[in-house]
C-alpha cells in the first residue's frame, strides 16, 4: 500500500510537457522504407508491408495542382509536413473549371478534353508536386478526375467520361503513377456512385487498377454519403471514405456513417474524408448558423476516431479552394490560403497522431460500452475507444461520465487528462481498475474538450512520442 501510495504522488506531481504549435513534426511525416501501404490484418487499419501502422492524417488540397505554382505548392507541402499531416488529397482534373482555366503554367490537362489525349506539360507539372510531396514523407491522396466530368450536377463540367474512356483513362493514369511510392487513389469526387455513375466509376477503378496493382483505392461520395453506399462489395474498394459533410454539428451524422460502415461485412477501414472544414459557413447559412471554428474541428476529429476510424481528413474553406484576392471566393470564403494554412484547428491535429501513434496501433475498437448508459445530447455526446491496455474518452463540451474499469483488464488503471488544444497531458493519480467510477472533465463548455486516457499502469506506456521534439 505505501509503495501505491508513493507512486501516486510521484504521477499527481507530474504534468507532461505539452507539443504546441512551436514544436513542429521534425523530418518525414511517413517513411517510405517501410514498403508500401496495404490493409492490416484485421482489416480496420492501415500499415506499411513490413507492418508498421500508418496513421492517415489528411487535408483536402482540392486545387493543389490546378492553382499552386512550383513555389506555393512547396510552401503548402511543407506547411503540412510540419503540422503532421501525411495525406493530401488533391484533384488532376480539378473541380473549378480545370478543363478549360489553365494551371499557373499556362498548361491544360488535356488536348480537346479528350481523356484519351493527355497534356505532357500538364501532368508533369502533377508529376513534380507528387515527388515534392514524396520528399517530405507525405502521401497524395489523388483523385483521377472531379465528380463533375462525369455528373455535371451543380459543377462547372462538361462531362467528358463515358464507361469505355473512363477505363482507357484509369489505364493510362494508373500506368504512370504505379512506381511512384506516395499515391492512394481515390475515385470520385463529392459526387455518388450510383445510377448512371455506377459502370463509369467502375470502370475508371478498374482502369487504373489493371495497371496498378501497387496501391490502395478508396472513393470520395457526396456529402452525408460514405463509398460503401454503393462499392462495399467491390473488390477495387481497399477502405471505405464517408463525407459527414458541412452543416452537421451533431454525433448523429457518425452514427449515420462511421459506427454503420465499422459494422459492414465485409469487412473494411473505414474514416471521415471530409468533414465539416474550419471557417466554413455552418450549413452555408453564416449570417444564421456562423462558422465552423476549431472547436468544430476537433470535435469531428475525435468522433471520427473513436468511432472506429482508422485516420481523419482536416478541410480548410479557404485552402481548399486556395483562395487568393485575385479568385472570387467559393461559398462565402473570407480569407486567403496562406493566410489559413496556419488557422488552430491545423495545428490541433498533431496533438491527437502523437496520441494514438503513443498506444498500440491495431488492437484499437471503438466501445461504448465503457460509458454506464446515461443521456447525451447529441452536440455533447461522450465516445469511448480502447485497445490493448488502455481506453480513450473523449468530452466533447464538459458533460461527466461513469466509466466501467473492469473493461480495461487492469488491476491498477493511470488516469491521465489529454487536453487536445494543446496537447498537454496531466497525470491524475492511480487507481483500482475494478467497478465503475465517476470522470468530470477539467473543464467544460463548448469549445472546452477533453480526453481521458485510462492505462494499465503495470504496462509503462509512453505518453506521446516526443521524438520529434527540436532539440
Amino acid at each position: 500500500m505505501k509503495q501505491f501510495l508513493n507512486l501516486t504522488i510521484v504521477i499527481l506531481l507530474t504534468t507532461h510537457i505539452a507539443f504546441n504549435q512551436e514544436h513542429p513534426w521534425q523530418g518525414k511525416s511517413a517513411e517510405f522504407s517501410h514498403g508500401r501501404l496495404k490493409v492490416s490484418e484485421n482489416k480496420r487499419f492501415l500499415e506499411f508491408s513490413d507492418g508498421t501502422p500508418f496513421f492517415y492524417l489528411g487535408d483536402t488540397g482540392w486545387e493543389l495542382f490546378h492553382r499552386l505554382s512550383k513555389a506555393d505548392a512547396e510552401k503548402y507541402l511543407e506547411n503540412r509536413r510540419a503540422k503532421g499531416f501525411t495525406v493530401i488529397q488533391a484533384v488532376v482534373l480539378a473541380e473549378f473549371d480545370g478543363l478549360n482555366t489553365p494551371n499557373v503554367e499556362g498548361n491544360k490537362p488535356l488536348y480537346g478534353n479528350d481523356p484519351l489525349k493527355p497534356n505532357e506539360a500538364y501532368f508533369q507539372h502533377v508529376d513534380w508536386v507528387i515527388r515534392k510531396a514524396a520528399e517530405k514523407g507525405i502521401f497524395i491522396g489523388l483523385l483521377p478526375t472531379w465528380g463533375d466530368k462525369i455528373d455535371k450536377q451543380w459543377g462547372t463540367g462538361p462531362v467528358i467520361f463515358n464507361k469505355g474512356n473512363a477505363g482507357a483513362y484509369g489505364k493510362w493514369i494508373g500506368s504512370r503513377y504505379r512506381e511512384f511510392p506516395n499515391i492512394i487513389w481515390i475515385i470520385g469526387g463529392d459526387r455518388p456512385g450510383g445510377g448512371d455513375n455506377f459502370p463509369v466509376w467502375t470502370a475508371l477503378a478498374e482502369g487504373i487498377k489493371s495497371a496498378d496493382s501497387n496501391h490502395l483505392m478508396t472513393f470520395h461520395p457526396s456529402g452525408e454519403s460514405s463509398s460503401s453506399d454503393w462499392f462495399q462489395e467491390s473488390s477495387w474498394l481497399d477502405f471505405n471514405m464517408c463525407q459527414t459533410g458541412h452543416s452537421q454539428r451533431s454525433y448523429s451524422i457518425y452514427k449515420t456513417l462511421i459506427v454503420r460502415d465499422y459494422n459492414l461485412t465485409p469487412v473494411k477501414p473505414c474514416f471521415d474524408g471530409e468533414p465539416r472544414y474550419e471557417d466554413h459557413p455552418v450549413g452555408w447559412n453564416p449570417d444564421v448558423l456562423g462558422w465552423f471554428n476549431d472547436g468544430d474541428i476537433r470535435q469531428s476529429l475525435y468522433w471520427n476516431l473513436f468511432s472506429g476510424a482508422f485516420g481523419h481528413t482536416y478541410g480548410c474553406h479557404p485552402v481548399w479552394q486556395m483562395k487568393t484576392p485575385e479568385r472570387e471566393p467559393i461559398s462565402y470564403a473570407r480569407h486567403n490560403w496562406y493566410e489559413a494554412v496556419d488557422f488552430p484547428g491545423a495545428f490541433d491535429l498533431i496533438h491527437a497522431r502523437r496520441l494514438m501513434e503513443s498506444r498500440p496501433f491495431t488492437s484499437r475498437v471503438p466501445d461504448q460500452s465503457l460509458i454506464v448508459p446515461s443521456y447525451y445530447p447529441e452536440t455533447d455526446y461522450v465516445t469511448a475507444t480502447r485497445g490493448d491496455g488502455y481506453a480513450f474518452v473523449y468530452f466533447p463540451t464538459g458533460w461527466p461520465a461513469e466509466i466501467i474499469l473492469d473493461k480495461i483488464g487492469a488491476d491498477t488503471i493511470r488516469v491521465s487528462w489529454f487536453d487536445p488544444r494543446t496537447g498537454e497531458i496531466s497525470s491524475s493519480g492511480l487507481i483500482p481498475g475494478h467497478g465503475t467510477k465517476k470522470f468530470v472533465p477539467p473543464s467544460g463548455g463548448r469549445g472546452n474538450d477533453w480526453v481521458l486516457i485510462l492505462d494499465d499502469a503495470s504496462r509503462g506506456f509512453k505518453d506521446p512520442d516526443y521524438s520529434h521534439r527540436p532539440e
